[in-house]
């Protein structure tokens, strides 16, 4: 049986409880977050951005960036009330310049074009649909945006054993892309260019860079998309 959206929010409910204590905030999640930040500087500098971080959970991510980037208005999206919930003070603390989203990346809750950088930091493993959330980050961002995506590196035997062994012990049927799958996914969702780099350690992580064309039609909304399919075949 596949991994749906009823087991992740299962799972993610459970964890919420002791996620901010997790060892992965050490070993996984800090580094990955670091990674990010970095290359978010090193493209846009100090410039002013919107910012959305997909997979938020409570807002760990989201309070980093806020400290590092203070120019930035960042939005965090969900899909599990729990996790959203157990962030309470960090969306206190930065009300107004933070913002939390309950949502599914499949369908966000967003206008096309919306933002500068779209991260979604170790949790697209349990993205049911990954090449529709993909195509979804593409559609939020603006010409010249960038996709940050961290998620478990697992080509290497290593990497192969820590997430397509334990961590699918533990989780269940999650799937962690290949480098050569998240490329794919970046091109059929329409980004420009894509570059990779692997991060090595005790648990390896890939990040995966995507820059959508700095001139280009915004691909039509998810909810709109069946009706002008709809209306052009009426016409044609």
């Amino acid at each position: 049986m596949g991994y749906d959206k009823h087991q992740a929010t299962e799972e993610f409910t459970r964890w919420s409880k002791s996620y901010d204590r997790s060892i992965l905030q050490r070993l996984l999640f800090g580094p990955s977050h670091r990674a990010i930040l970095g290359r978010i500087r090193g493209r846009f500098g100090s410039n002013r951005l919107n910012l959305l971080d997909i997979g938020c959970g409570t807002g760990v991510f989201a309070d980093r960036m806020r400290q590092e980037l203070p120019a930035a208005r960042i939005w965090g999206i969900d899909l599990v009330p729990g996790m959203l919930q157990k962030g309470a003070d960090r969306w206190a603390r930065h009300a107004g310049v933070v913002q939390p989203v309950q949502g599914d990346s499949e369908r966000l809750p967003f206008a096309a074009g919306q933002f500068d950088v779209v991260t979604c930091s170790n949790s697209f493993h349990h993205y049911p649909n990954q090449d529709k959330a993909v195509a979804e980050m593409r559609r939020v961002l603006k010409p010249g945006g960038c996709l940050l995506l961290v998620d478990g590196y697992r080509d290497a035997p290593w990497g192969w054993l820590i997430y397509d062994v334990c961590v699918a012990s533990v989780e269940g049927n999650v799937h962690h892309c290949s480098r050569n799958r998240l490329r794919e996914l970046c091109d059929l969702a329409g980004f420009e260019t894509v570059s990779q780099k692997i991060h090595r350690g005790a648990a390896p992580f890939l990040l995966t860079e995507a820059v959508t064309p700095a001139t280009l039609m915004i691909p039509t909304p998810h909810i709109g998309v069946e009706k002008a399919r709809t209306q052009h075949a009426r016409s044609a």
